[in-house]
């Protein structure tokens, strides 16, 4: 999850698309409108541990809103993990 943040902050559409999955990958990422990131906050986590193959990350992203001020973005995103490598699903609810 902090690898996918450093990637949307640092604006890294090939490191966010080789860490999705396959198979909800998108196949391309426009970037050139994505907010200046400032934060990440994890929420809570299911599983996801070292015998898991499953995961949840909740996270609170913060930005830079357009007309001043932070604003804040909440998701529950799925985790898989393939070949020893975690790879983001989608996010739910």
């Amino acid at each position: 999850m902090r690898s996918r943040f450093d990637a949307f902050r640092d604006g890294d559409a090939d490191w966010l698309l080789a860490s999705w999955h396959p198979s909800t990958r998108p196949r391309s990422l426009d970037l050139s409108g994505n907010p200046r990131w400032r934060g990440l906050q994890i929420v809570d986590t299911v599983a996801g541990g070292p015998d898991d193959d499953t995961g949840i990350v909740e996270f609170r992203a913060t930005y830079l809103a357009p007309r001043g001020g932070v604003d804040v973005q909440q998701e529950r995103s799925r985790f898989v993990r393939e070949g020893g490598r975690w790879f983001y699903l989608d996010a739910i609810g």
